[in-house]
């Protein structure tokens, strides 16, 4: 993961591609997982600090990946299915919510 973090800082420094997302691109309008691009430029940048911001839905998920094979992933499936869905529900409607509020699409 810190191989591909800091190869898509290179790139993203040598040659910006601007905004990936084929649907904010159409519409302007984010979807719950933007910046999850820029969270792993950010931490590939060594800015470890500027990469929550970005999508902190996708940073928490990104480090549950990393220590998933450490165990924690076990935590996780133990859960109720329900329960996963709700949290990844609450998390993903949190996330567009921060995405609105962050391109100044929805004024606090």
């Amino acid at each position: 993961m810190a191989g591909a973090a800091m190869g898509a800082a290179w790139i993203h420094r040598v040659n910006d591609p601007g905004v990936l997302c084929p649907f904010r691109a159409i519409t302007g309008i984010p979807c719950p997982m933007c910046g999850g691009t820029t969270v792993f430029i950010e931490l590939g940048s060594g800015h470890v600090a500027q990469a929550p911001l970005a999508n902190p839905v996708a940073f928490v998920g990104a480090i549950g990946l990393a220590v998933a094979p450490l165990g924690a992933g076990s935590r996780w499936w133990a859960l109720q299915p329900r329960t996963r869905a709700w949290v990844l529900g609450t998390a993903l409607v949190g996330s567009e919510l921060w995405q609105l509020v962050r391109l100044g699409l929805l004024r606090v």
